[in-house]
């Protein structure tokens, strides 16, 4: 199992970036997924999560309203759309995948599969 993020980058504040994930080998239309961050120096915090059948999904505080997050099971890729990005947006972004559905958490010890992670600066 692979998770590939993609889409990061450097911005200014205020602007707006599309993180992708997607997921070979195996097919995780089954996965609830989530998307992590991890700025330096900080624990790594939940931010996004959208369960298997694509009917719930939850944020954390600091980014409800500005970012969204959609799964294309299809495709098998989760995406991240973020809006009105904040100097304390930037971090490294994980995607993860939780095999076990249902209901989706914002908490990393659910989720067995992680990828890279993709950077995002904020300036």
């Amino acid at each position: 199992v692979q998770l590939v993020e993609s889409g990061g980058g450097s911005v200014q504040a205020g602007q707006s970036l599309r993180l992708s994930c997607t997921a070979t080998f195996i097919e995780r239309e089954t996965d609830n997924l989530a998307w992590f961050r991890q700025a330096p120096g900080k624990e790594r915090e939940g931010i996004a999560c959208v369960s298997d059948k694509n009917d719930y999904d939850n944020y954390s505080g600091s980014v409800r309203g500005r970012f969204t997050i959609t799964r294309d099971n299809a495709k098998n890729a989760v995406y991240l759309e973020m809006n009105n990005l904040k100097s304390e947006d930037s971090a490294m972004y994980y995607c993860a995948a939780d095999p076990g559905g249902g209901i989706c958490s914002l908490y990393a010890k659910w989720y067995s599969y992680w990828g890279q992670g993709t950077q995002v600066t904020v300036s």
